[in-house]
């Protein structure tokens, strides 16, 4: 279970007019604790509901939303502030830059929030003494801040991180801008992941107790499976400051799926330092189900469920859908995965949600496409390149499990795809090729088991499995014998290339295959009606097609002796005897005395 917090930083600016009621606020917004935090910031309003930072700050804490999504109605009510401020005190910057934050929260011009951003920077620039000509840090701040919240799609990042450096050469003692600068950086893809640390970095030796900083460093390590360097940072995270509740959630994600004792510990740690939330109790039928006892986990979802409903805690439905699955109930199981991604905001869906929805589908016959939609909607969530393999292949699987073998094919080719394109030690692996040529044969595409046959054999000419599949789908092509023994032509060079000792025996059935080919086809030759030969040795095109089969069979049979060079050797006797027979047949066809349509020497093998 994710928990995605829609703008997962805050803290104290460096304004020395902050009281200490809109300074634990921030904290708390800091910490993750959005509840806490709007009881603290309105208290603070109430108090001082003439003051910008303090009307600014509840706007924020409104902004946050509940922890799970940013509500139309969070972003309402945080218009509704600023405007009224705004009327009751005019243009003041902090308002200013508020109100723009709220136009990116509503999707709406971003020129038009930018220009309210420039009226802000305008308004507080100094105009005399030391620090004429330099607009307010904090101002530049919150504007990063701004363009720092939210998705990808949300605001103008580098607009952000420019507004940012320039804060951060005024002010040389925040830590928070260059945490907003590590956001900003890591919103405009992964790419800009070493950017993003080393803003990070500043912000710690800025404030060593910087946990969110430590933290964030982690959370890039995690999505690049570095375990070492994220545990590493998620532990100086915690003992920067052991109260920091968003360390512990992402520790129980994460092992949740490895190690649910350890992941019941940093479950508890976290419902012990978060705020007291009825989420807290999705966790634990969260964490039931993981740990197998499937009716506690029910009954402690049906209890919440009760008590709050599903669209209060959307993510109930996939703690229905995952037991449900679990008890052998698909139906039901389909049912909630299905409501939940179609109902639940973004931010609440994970790539495992997906994965699941797959799992499920599969089940039913004719949810291929649905499925398969899911499984893209899940690469666009993860977009770590090892993941998304992961993904992929878990759900070939599926596919293949349920016998949707062209699904599980064109999925398994995907993979093939994306290994290849990737950095990584030795392309694909033995099982690799097994998988992809496998659900090819599955999929009955024969001339591409035998196109991924050929690398697997290269690969891997030790393993017999590849031989086996090539060999399989060839006799599958149906009528084309040219092409069946061209692939064998192929196939017996591999076997001779890699061990012939070894493959002897095989190369063999394979001549024997062929031989009885070029003997039933001349025999069919012989029944045509052009099929003549005058006594003045002349010969008709049926006639020198036959001859011309017959050389290709005396061609095989050299190959069998060839095999088994022994007289008196029963593969060695069955050559010879064939050779001999086909021999006679040459003779008689080609020699210029012979008369009519004399059937010549009988064949047969």
């Amino acid at each position: 279970m994710k928990k995605s917090v829609a703008l997962m930083f805050a803290a104290v600016f460096a304004v020395q007019c902050l009281t200490a009621q809109v300074a634990e606020g921030i904290k708390l917004l800091h910490y993750e604790k959005n509840k806490s935090a709007k009881e603290v910031l309105q208290k603070n309003y109430d108090a001082n509901s003439k003051d910008p930072q303090a009307i600014y700050w509840l706007g924020q804490a409104f902004l946050a939303g509940n922890g799970i999504e940013v509500s139309k109605e969070d972003v309402a009510a945080a218009k509704a502030l600023y405007q009224k401020g705004l009327q009751e005190l005019g243009s003041d910057a902090w308002l200013l830059v508020g109100m723009g934050h709220v136009e990116l929260r509503e999707g709406g011009d971003l020129n038009s929030a930018k220009q309210k951003f420039e009226q802000a920077i305008t308004a507080t620039t100094e105009t005399k003494g030391k620090n004429k000509g330099k607009p307010n840090a904090g101002i530049l701040t919150a504007i990063g801040r701004a363009n720092a919240d939210g998705d990808s799609k949300m605001g103008d990042p580098m607009y952000g991180i420019d507004k940012l450096k320039q804060a951060a050469a005024i002010d040389l003692v925040n830590p928070d801008i260059y945490i907003y600068m590590g956001i900003s950086y890591q919103k405009l893809g992964g790419e800009n992941g070493g950017e993003a640390v080393k803003a990070y970095t500043e912000a710690i030796s800025r404030d060593p107790k910087s946990a969110l900083a430590m933290f964030r460093i982690g959370i890039i390590y995690k999505s690049q499976n570095n375990e070492e360097l994220f545990n590493q940072y998620f532990d100086n995270a915690k003992t920067a400051d052991p109260a920091f509740p968003p360390v512990y959630y992402a520790l129980y994600l994460y092992y949740s799926e490895k190690d649910v004792t350890r992941a019941k510990g940093y479950l508890d740690q976290y419902v012990q330092t978060a705020d007291k939330d009825s989420r807290n109790e999705l966790y634990q039928a969260d964490y039931l189900f993981r740990a197998g006892k499937y009716d506690e986990s029910l009954a402690k979802a049906k209890e919440l469920d009760a008590a709050v409903g599903l669209k209060a805690v959307p993510r109930l439905g996939v703690v229905y859908a995952y037991n449900y699955l679990r008890k052998g109930d698909s139906l039901s199981s389909k049912k909630y995965i299905e409501e939940f991604l179609a109902t639940a905001p973004a931010t609440e869906v994970q790539a495992s949600d997906y994965k699941l929805g797959v799992e499920v589908l599969t089940k039913f016959p004719g949810s291929e496409a649905v499925a398969a939609s899911y499984i893209e909607k899940a690469l666009m969530v993860d977009t770590v390149k090892a993941n998304q393999i992961a993904l992929i292949n878990a759900a070939a699987d599926m596919f293949g499990k349920a016998k949707s073998y062209n699904a599980q094919l064109n999925w398994m080719k995907r993979v093939n795809w994306m290994k290849r394109g990737m950095q990584m030690k030795g392309e694909l692996t033995e099982f690799d090729h097994y998988k992809l040529t496998s659900s090819a044969f599955n999929a009955k595409a024969y001339s591409q088991v035998i196109e991924f046959a050929k690398p697997y054999m290269a690969a891997h000419p030790e393993k017999p499995q590849p031989y086996s599949f090539f060999k399989r789908a060839t006799m599958a092509l149906g009528t084309d014998t040219a092409l069946i023994i061209s692939n064998l032509d192929y196939l017996d060079s591999v076997y001779a290339k890699v061990d012939l000792e070894k493959h002897r025996k095989a190369i063999f059935l394979d001549e024997y295959f062929k031989i009885n080919y070029y003997v039933n086809l001349f025999n069919e030759i012989k029944k045509r009606p052009d099929f003549k030969v005058t006594t003045k040795g002349e010969k008709s095109p049926a006639v020198e097609e036959f001859l011309a089969t017959c050389q290709k069979a005396i061609a095989v049979a050299d190959k069998m002796l060839v095999l088994y060079p022994t007289a008196g050797e029963e593969n060695n006797k069955f050559a010879q005897d064939v050779k001999a027979t086909i021999q006679k047949n040459i003779d008689y066809y080609s020699n210029p005395g012979a008369k009519g349509n004399a059937a010549g020497a009988k064949t047969g093998s």
